[in-house]
């Protein structure tokens, strides 16, 4: 995005006066420095001859209270040091503890030059120092010592950062002074072209609105402006007319996107989501909500969904394809459409969740399927019986008794059927009411046990009861619980082996009362468990078992009559184990 005309006017000129003045203060800052010093080391320097002069005579031996008066008078700190580099006397330390300043540079200088500046950091003082050293000369001038004097550069540094303050503060008001007449030129001769600027954005964001004219005076604009103002004001009415119609048509589109229980996306030829509304997260339980911008294999779980895509995309032929994703078993019907009107390369991939109809169908197939089996061997056992007597047996009165008690014992099994799949449709529709009332688990274990205990006995199993007979009560009805308890009872002494055990139990647990049917039997094969509560639903394949198929169903339907829930776990070839939970009364 282009800068404003009026920042492309002002900008360099500001630029360049900030230059100008930084280079004019980095200039006289160095002038000054450079100024000071050559005045601090011609000072030093006559004050160092000076001293030297007064100790030609003396041959270095002068009282240390002498040196410290003069450092006094003149501000300065002097050093007498003899030919081997020893200090014999300094106006500010002890000489016995200062080392050897031989080598010091302002030293050597003045041994080769007879004049030795230095300015460096004093480790002795622990500040910055600026020296002068001086050859101390007899009578008869021949070199007896050196002499040094020097002086802080606090006072210099103290003068810079002074001098720096005030050019700083001097380039801002130059800097501010200058910006603002230059902003207010500037403006004055950019001022129509702002109105217009400032008109159309409140245009846009007022939605397109025609009433709108910019403010500025006569002589600011030209004939030029009036004529691009009403060409924009005609231009803003057709838009807005049309933007009017287009979010009308967006906002139903929108709505039904939003409501509709199958996934919609829209994808560029490239594999990214242009468009996907919330159905799809949910049907595939993403937990990345926000689809668009991303590819359609960094989303999508299935390899076959980028497939589907991708052959539309390069046939520009509708691909309907059918997706099982695992492990949560979901069934999805992919349909991709070219959508060439919108872009090249464009697809529409609509998806539906079919999981619900193929259960329901796999549970449909299976009814039919068992229910057929469960008619079908006492049907033919029928059949059978009625043409052997037809062929004969009538004759034979013993034969004939017993065929006819074989037939009665059919039809009892076919009665008893009919009377639990009408039992447990009554339990599904709600038309068999419960009677409840508080009840105790305890009588309810020891109810079904006073009637199959025997049973169990007879097949050689250990029945055990694991229920404090406090226990709190449920809020139930009893002879449905019986019946509940009594089933599950039943199936573990039928798939129990002689010597095994079954335990009743019954137990508090979050205001409930959980109750188990435990045996230590064949067990349950794992991809049968979440099916056994279905109906005419069996583990053994060749229904070699007995029974209809229809007590656990009867037991689930009851349990969850009385607001419970019923479960089961096993591991086959040990055991199994049948929960529900009733709430307490």
């Amino acid at each position: 995005m282009g800068r404003s005309l009026r920042s492309r006017i002002a900008f360099p000129i500001v630029i360049l006066i900030f230059i100008i003045t930084s280079i004019a203060g980095v200039a006289i800052t160095l002038y000054f420095n450079h100024l000071y010093l050559d005045f601090i080391h011609k000072n030093l320097l006559s004050n160092a001859n000076i001293i030297a002069s007064l100790l030609a005579d003396t041959r270095l031996e002068i009282d240390a209270q002498v040196i410290k008066n003069w450092a006094n008078i003149l501000g300065e700190r002097i050093t007498i040091i003899d030919l081997s580099g020893t200090v014999i006397q300094d106006s500010h330390m002890d000489p016995l503890q200062m080392d050897n300043h031989l080598s010091r540079p302002e030293i050597q200088q003045a041994i080769q030059e007879g004049v030795g500046f230095a300015q460096r950091f004093s480790q002795t003082l622990g500040i910055e120092m600026v020296y002068v050293a001086v050859p101390i000369r007899d009578n008869h001038q021949q070199t007896i010592g050196y002499l040094r004097v020097a002086l802080p550069l606090q006072n210099l540094r103290a003068e810079q950062r002074s001098l720096l303050g005030t050019l700083i503060w001097s380039l801002l008001v130059i800097l501010v002074i200058t910006t603002i007449l230059i902003v207010h030129t500037a403006r004055h001769a950019t001022r129509p072209l702002e109105e217009i600027t400032h008109s159309i954005s409140k245009l846009s964001s007022a939605g397109f609105t025609s009433d709108w004219k910019p403010k500025f005076s006569p002589e600011e604009h030209s004939v030029e402006i009036d004529r691009l103002v009403d060409a924009f004001d005609y231009l803003t009415q057709q838009i807005h007319n049309q933007i009017r119609a287009l979010e009308q048509e967006r906002n139903k589109i929108s709505a039904v996107l939003q409501e509709m229980t199958d996934g919609v996306l829209i994808i560029d030829g490239d594999g990214v989501i242009q468009l996907a509304n919330p159905a799809v997260t949910k049907m595939l339980n993403l937990s990345d909500q926000n689809l668009i911008g991303k590819t359609i294999s960094q989303v999508l779980p299935h390899p076959q969904f980028f497939e589907s895509w991708q052959r539309t995309r390069n046939s520009k032929e509708t691909q309907t394809s059918l997706i099982e994703i695992q492990p949560k078993k979901l069934y999805i019907q992919c349909m991709t459409a070219p959508l060439e009107t919108i872009a090249r390369g464009t697809v529409l991939m609509l998806l539906q969740n079919l999981t619900r109809q193929r259960y329901l169908e796999t549970v449909r197939r299976d009814f039919i399927s068992n229910i057929s089996h469960e008619l079908r061997t006492p049907l033919a056992s029928l059949k059978a019986l009625t043409e052997t007597l037809q062929e004969g047996a009538l004759e034979d009165p013993p034969a004939a008794h017993k065929f006819l008690m074989q037939i009665e014992k059919e039809v009892d099994s076919l009665s008893h059927m009919v009377s639990e799949l009408l039992e447990l449709s009554r339990i599904e529709s709600g038309q068999v009411p419960l009677r409840l009332k508080p009840s105790s688990p305890y009588e309810i274990l020891q109810k079904a046990v006073d009637r199959l205990g025997i049973q169990a006995e007879r097949a050689g199993l250990k029945v055990v009861i694991e229920c404090d007979p406090n226990l709190p009560q449920v809020l139930a009805d009893p002879s449905r619980l019986e019946q509940v308890v009594g089933n599950l009872f039943h199936n573990a002494i039928k798939f129990t082996p002689a010597g095994g055990q079954i335990i009743l139990s019954a137990k508090t647990q979050n205001g409930n009362v959980l109750f188990c049917v435990s045996d230590s039997g064949i067990g349950i094969p794992a991809e049968d468990l979440p099916r056994i509560f279905e109906r005419f639903y069996k583990t053994d394949r060749a229904r070699a078992s007995g029974g209809t198929g229809l007590g656990l169903a009867i037991a689930k339907h009851v349990v969850e009559a009385h607001g419970g829930t019923i479960w089961a776990e096993s591991v086959e070839a040990k055991g199994s184990k049948f929960y529900f939970i009733i709430p307490q009364a």
